[in-house]
């Protein structure tokens, strides 16, 4: 095995040797270039990237590469682990050792643990924390949360920490700035991040405190122009949304307005509704976050305007209404809607990710196989190969055997003549 694909076992993190989620690898060539291909340590057949059983631990993934079967080992990314990879490459001269201004600010705002790729063109950045949601890939830069795996090499960048740190903050950030789809969306997070901000120092939302009983709340709730939509989904209904999930956030977005994005209050009104079920409570996020704490933290970041019980107007929530109000109301009414909206295209956007993730899985996996019928079609022509001489060694005994048996019939009946004859 050449020196630059050498593992230094000693700069490893421990959290990463301690899980059984590795792979080894191969270097092939595929439609002109070179590409890794994971292999399942000491066996050698194709890994898959999303089925354990073809992983193992870091101790067996380093024998079978000392071995010389396989080129390196990968860390394998999952669900239940909180580990994110950033993938930075093409940003840095081997020979020089010169890095890209972006890739050198993103590995120090990281400042975890990093360590050069293979090929010694690029990093690869390890961290804890959540994946934001949205595309993961922009240029050079990408970021891998789930079903992919690393190359692992331990040449660590000796600038950087020896340990997988948690940088959910500075992820964040660098996935906007870098990542994130365009302009107007760095804009946007910006202003949703702001107002968060602004809205900390009061009670967490939109800064207006709505000393109301719940009992009233609900009622204003339910009177005003969009009352029937309230009411529907707080008694449970899902009537006109793709998924529960659609109507959950749905219903967040009426409750944060009325409670004046109190994520507590939100919480506590939502688990009186029809829609409550035990998904609420599952922690469905890295950093411990429920489904629940996120959904209302979705909503109250996209709600614009909150109720205010002080402006001495509630004609603008109400159904007996003067023409003012009643613009008022539809304004008001336009924003829930333009919110749910951006959510519900943010779910799509979502599921286009995801869709778009399976397809290049699934390439991944129809290239696995293609190279492993490759791999088995050289081996059977090998076989054949090592048993043809062996045939014709038979045809020739036999083609020997027939030719003395054929002499001696002769030999015999010449014999049987002249015995004949002398008689």
């Amino acid at each position: 095995m050449s020196s630059d694909t050498s593992i230094d076992t000693a700069a490893l993190p421990a959290s990463l040797r301690e899980r059984e989620q590795w792979v080894c690898w191969k270097e092939e060539e595929r439609d002109g270039k070179q590409t890794k291909i994971p292999v399942t340590p000491g066996i050698g057949a194709f890994a898959s990237s999303t089925d354990p059983d073809t992983w193992d631990s870091f101790e067996t993934a380093l024998e079978y590469v000392e071995t010389g079967n396989a080129d390196g080992v990968g860390f394998v990314f999952t669900d239940d682990d909180p580990i994110v990879g950033v993938d930075l490459d093409d940003c840095r001269d081997p020979e020089t050792g010169d890095v890209d201004d972006a890739a050198l600010d993103i590995i120090e705002r990281l400042d975890s643990y990093t360590e050069i790729s293979p090929s010694g063109t690029g990093y690869h950045v390890l961290i804890t924390g959540e994946l934001p949601e949205g595309r993961n890939r922009r240029g050079s830069f990408e970021l891998y949360d789930t079903a992919r795996f690393f190359t692992v090499t331990g040449n660590h960048v000796e600038e950087t920490p020896a340990h997988v740190a948690r940088r959910q903050d500075a992820l964040v950030a660098i996935h906007r700035e870098y990542v994130h789809d365009t302009d107007s969306d760095v804009k946007s997070e910006s202003g949703h991040r702001g107002a968060t901000d602004d809205q900390s120092a009061t009670n967490g939302g939109g800064g207006i405190d709505v000393d109301l009983e719940d009992e009233e709340l609900l009622e204003k709730a339910t009177n005003a122009s969009n009352g029937t939509k309230f009411e529907r989904l707080w008694n449970g209904n899902t009537v006109g949304y793709d998924s529960q999930s659609e109507a959950d956030m749905a219903l967040c977005y009426l409750l944060a307005f009325w409670t004046g994005g109190d994520h507590t209050r939100v919480d506590q009104l939502f688990r009186q509704s029809g829609l409550l079920r035990e998904k609420w409570d599952d922690v469905h996020y890295a950093d411990g976050s429920t489904y629940g704490e996120k959904t209302i933290e979705r909503a109250i970041a996209n709600t614009s305007e909150f109720y205010d019980p002080d402006s001495g107007d509630e004609s603008t929530q109400s159904h007996a209404s003067s023409s003012t109000s009643t613009t008022d109301a539809g304004r008001d009414e336009s924003d829930r809607s333009h919110a749910y909206l951006t959510e519900k295209n943010r779910l799509l956007t979502d599921r286009v990710d995801e869709l778009e993730a399976t397809l290049e899985q699934k390439n991944e996996r129809i290239e696995t196989l293609e190279a492993e019928i490759e791999r088995l079609t050289e081996e059977l022509a090998d076989c054949d190969r090592e048993t043809d001489p062996t045939h014709e060694e038979h045809a020739v005994d036999a083609g020997a055997d027939d030719d003395e048996s054929e002499t001696a019939s002769v030999w015999g009946r010449t014999k049987r003549l002249f015995g004949n004859g002398s008689e």
